[in-house]
């Protein structure tokens, strides 16, 4: 399971940086992508679909929501979390 949500999430990562997902490095920030901050908006709309989830509304700080945006690996980690609760719960 975490290959797939790993997998789908720098798939949905790579189509708003409009690369492949080959080219995404899981420790790249999203800047690095060239992806603003409305793409990392249209990235989570889309992260939320795909796994039917909701992301904290405050993810821009992590402190805050347990949702690390700060760079590839930590959204899939964040994503993972979300995806194990909605399990358990």
């Amino acid at each position: 399971m975490s290959q797939t949500v790993r997998d789908q999430v720098i798939s949905i990562i790579a189509e708003q940086a409009v690369l492949q997902p080959s080219d995404i490095q899981s420790n790249a920030t999203m800047e690095d992508l060239g992806i603003d901050s409305l793409g990392l908006v249209e990235a989570i709309f889309a992260i939320e679909e795909a796994f039917d989830i909701s992301v904290p509304f405050n993810a821009n700080d992590p402190t805050a929501s347990g949702f690390d945006i700060s760079n590839v690996e930590a959204i899939i980690a964040a994503v993972e979390g979300l995806v194990a609760e909605q399990k358990v719960g």
